[in-house]
């Protein structure tokens, strides 16, 4: 197969979410943009929406909005859980942010099942997960077992597999959490099997869908999942510091008691009642009152993705990522960077991993000299990221044949050690 541009204008003619890249906000400077695996484009209706929700309903509404805002984390829920999730409705709130919801769910799991002492995730683990985990682990008085991923075969791409894991299982854990999408790598782990070998031994599941929220198939009821949380700011494009969301099972939710027991979770909330009486549904796992705001933003993307359909995503996503990966071979390969990235299709998402031992003089370069923007994360790694939505073809090629030329005419040389704080 010869990738050359006639090929690329191909695709990209035959793309069937080609007009969705109109909905969004593109700047003027022409940027290529392949970064929203940190956070996606603003959607040119959110721009819309927030302005009618300030000016005719908190600005006209008042207090009295609460009256139609008051259950809104869980509207949005029921959007997110039918256009992205595949989950079933009343099982999905809008609320708080991914490390509240993370500390909320596997708390109450530890809780629920106190006569066990073992918790379970991978050093590969997003670090904010980890860091909680460890305090949840000092608070609960319990041995946190922390497989290491970072070492194993770099053929394993930060996978865990059942395999390893069973290794570690027995009576004694109570909790085990992995990210759904491994956020260096972008290793796309078996959710559906993991949860059912860690029901087996009695142990409840908790995946975190950030990386892979929007970019691969969840189909949380029919994969049967325990529980999960996820931002919303990267591919469902709502916006730097939008409210996250979690998810519980039907069948956990009247078993499970959250450690923050706020009074959006109680059953009759305007009683003002002294005693806390939680809600035995989705609602119990609420804090308190949600991002208005940020909820609009949700529900707006939550629309897009539904109109655009996750079959259709998910395709073009398989297209971007092999596309990715054959202009690495075409160009990147020979010229010192590693792919770090399973080439199997059903076993990634959106986004691909490159090594290179100048990786972050690399993405700062590209950011600097080309507007190219990618992101760096250690060890020595770049990540390229295909949106469906609003990433063309075209986009993908020409960043890829920018980081070709930044390495081959030596740009990333003229980047001092004045790097940016954030990568």
């Amino acid at each position: 197969m010869s990738i050359d541009q006639n090929y690329i204008d191909k695709l990209d003619k035959n793309d069937d979410l080609r007009s969705f890249k109109n909905d969004f906000f593109h700047s003027r400077d022409n940027i290529c943009y392949l970064d929203g695996n940190s956070l996606g484009r603003l959607p040119k209706k959110t721009i819309r929406v927030v302005k009618s929700f300030l000016e005719d309903e908190w600005g006209s509404e008042l207090v009295e909005g609460w009256d139609h805002w008051i259950n809104e984390a869980q509207v949005s829920g029921n959007l997110l859980a039918d256009s992205v999730l595949g989950a079933d409705l009343g099982t999905v709130l809008v609320c708080d942010t991914t490390s509240i919801n993370f500390y909320q769910l596997c708390s109450a799991v530890v809780m629920s099942n106190p006569d066990r002492k073992t918790i379970i995730t991978d050093a590969a683990n997003f670090p904010t997960d980890r860091y909680i985990l460890e305090g949840i682990a000092d608070h609960f008085d319990l041995k946190l077992v922390i497989i290491d991923n970072d070492s194993l075969s770099k053929d394993n791409y930060e996978i865990i597999s059942t395999d390893i894991l069973e290794k570690h299982l027995s009576d004694d854990v109570s909790l085990v959490t992995f990210q759904v999408l491994q956020y260096r790598s972008g290793a796309l782990n078996q959710i559906e099997d993991i949860t059912r070998l860690a029901r087996s031994y009695g142990a409840l599941t908790v995946w975190d869908a950030s990386h892979a929220v929007g970019s691969v198939n969840l189909s949380f009821k029919e994969n049967k999942i325990d529980l999960a949380v996820g931002c919303t700011y990267k591919y469902l494009c709502s916006g730097p510091g939008s409210p996250a969301w979690l998810y519980v099972s039907k069948d956990l939710q009247k078993k499970l008691d959250v450690p923050i027991q706020g009074w959006f979770a109680q059953k009759d909330q305007f009683d003002m009642d002294p005693i806390f009486n939680r809600s035995k549904n989705i609602r119990g796992f609420q804090i308190s009152s949600p991002s208005l705001i940020g909820l609009r933003s949700v529900n707006v993307s939550c629309e897009i993705f539904k109109s655009a359909r996750m079959n259709n995503i998910i395709k073009k996503s398989d297209i971007g990522t092999e596309l990715m990966i054959d202009l690495y071979d075409k160009w990147l390969k020979k010229i010192g960077f590693k792919l770090m990235t399973p080439r199997d299709s059903s076993k990634r998402g959106c986004h691909i991993s490159l090594m290179h031992e100048h990786a972050k003089k690399i993405s700062r370069a590209l950011r600097k000299f080309d507007r190219v923007v990618v992101d760096y994360r250690t060890p020595n790694q770049i990540r390229v990221a295909i949106s469906p939505l609003y990433n063309t073809f075209n986009e993908v090629y020409t960043g890829f044949k920018k980081i070709k030329e930044c390495v081959e005419g030596e740009k990333y040389l003229d980047i001092g050690d004045e790097l940016s704080k954030v990568t």
